[in-house]
């Protein structure tokens, strides 16, 4: 007997559920940086690391999964790579030296590869155009809520039974939802909500979808505003328990705490209103897709530099969280900008590239503040060594405002243009 629902919102919260776990195991080791580096004796520019192992299988192999996703039941995808990075994590907790750790966290980059490119083309065919930036928006919650699971339970969790048991509580939802979602989420019919047909076995080549991400003004810019902004995010949060740690000499768990609501509450209101807004606005007025998280971009930039610098803790973490509030809200109002552009058998691809530009983007930011906290030690100590390479990286989110400005001025041609003149796709090609 099928016991799998069709309800959209269902299956939003399945897969927002699904997406949380993947990135608590992903952000995971943030808080974890301390611990891990004093047991195997690392430093900065070592420990951050962890993030290109992350990196390295997983941007190759998330776009031939998604090739397949394209053409295969979604829903089996998602399943299956989200019980392979849940064990992966697992056995994060069980290495027994830095390079086991390391292929571990290959590991889970492999897995969250299966199962992670699939979840937004399966939630653009449950909701239609003037609702896909709310729901996205919801799915994108992943990064704020992970950040606060990760940061709040892991630093818990370390502090009162260590680090390995942090990756193997953390292994646990995964296994769960992987068994929720192959038993109950039905698989919908694609492009139900589009003009496009897209029942049948056509695919677009991988060519066409690259042409519409890359030769499109509009999503050209979407794209580099959304990856930079993604690598100054990765940069800063991957060391700011580490700062916390440092400069104010507070516990783990206390520091976890501070950094994931931080990380959590703001993000998440700023995800959410964001994508409503670009909804309600965009529909008369498509450039609010790029308008909105320019100007908070603008602003958010010059703000961390002036809130990393402070001496005090609590002015420290107010500004961080005003700055946080207008950073990372771009996260769901660029994937609905760049989903609606898309021919649905386009959208498991269009969200794999991104996820391999996003890889290296989160795998480049620590490494930035890593080496620039290196660079800056030798002269301010390893507290202000640390502080001024997080003011650099948070300042250069201005640059990333500059590129939102510049998709809107296009969006509104370039989405009349895809949906008058839809792709052509041919049957069979790879």
């Amino acid at each position: 007997m099928d016991m799998r629902k069709s309800s959209p919102w269902f299956a939003l919260i399945v897969l927002a559920m699904i997406s949380t776990v993947g990135f608590i195991d992903r952000i995971v080791v943030n808080v974890l940086v301390e611990p891990i580096k004093t047991e195997f004796g690392l430093s900065d520019s070592q420990v951050s690391l962890m993030g290109v192992a992350f990196t390295v299988l997983n941007i190759g192999l998330a776009l031939v999964v998604a090739r397949q996703a394209e053409r295969v039941r979604r829903l089996s995808l998602i399943s299956f790579g989200t019980l392979a990075w849940s064990v992966a994590t697992a056995l994060c907790g069980w290495a027994g030296s830095w390079i086991q750790l390391l292929v571990a966290r290959m590991g889970v980059g492999v897995g969250e590869a299966i199962g992670l490119p699939s979840l937004q083309s399966v939630i653009s065919d449950y909701f239609p155009a003037n609702k896909r930036g709310m729901a996205i928006s919801v799915l994108m919650l992943a990064p704020a809520m992970g950040a606060l699971i990760g940061f709040m339970g892991g630093g818990w969790i370390a502090q009162e039974f260590g680090w390995r048991e942090t990756f193997l509580v953390a292994a646990v939802p995964g296994i769960v939802l992987a068994v929720v979602a192959w038993l109950w989420v039905a698989e919908p019919r694609r492009g139900a909500h589009d003009a496009v047909a897209a029942d049948d076995e056509t695919v677009p080549p991988v060519s066409a979808v690259l042409k519409r991400l890359f030769a499109l003004p509009s999503a050209r810019q979407f794209v580099i505003a959304s990856a930079f902004a993604a690598m100054l995010g990765f940069g800063v949060n991957y060391f700011f328990t580490s700062l916390m740690i440092r400069k104010f000499d507070l516990g783990l768990g206390e520091a976890g705490m501070y950094a994931g609501l931080i990380a959590s509450a703001p993000a998440a209101l700023s995800v959410i209103m964001q994508g409503m807004l670009g909804d309600r606005l965009g529909e008369k007025n498509p450039a609010a897709y790029g308008l909105i998280p320019a100007v908070c971009l603008l602003i958010g930039g010059p703000l961390y530099v002036v809130a990393i610098m402070q001496d005090d803790l609590v002015p420290l973490l107010v500004l961080v969280s005003v700055a946080t509030f207008l950073n990372f809200g771009y996260l769901g109002i660029t994937y609905a900008a760049l989903q609606n552009l898309m021919h649905p058998r386009m959208r498991a691809t269009c969200s794999a590239v991104l996820n391999v530009v996003y890889g290296v983007a989160s795998a480049l930011g620590p490494i930035l503040v890593g080496l620039l906290s290196d660079s800056f030690a030798e002269s301010r100590g390893e507290v202000g060594g640390l502080a001024i390479a997080m003011a650099i990286t948070g300042a250069l989110y201005f640059w990333a405002g500059v590129h939102y400005l510049l998709a809107a001025r296009r969006y509104g041609a370039d989405l009349a243009s895809t949906r008058s003149a839809p792709v052509q796709v041919t049957s069979g090609q790879p």
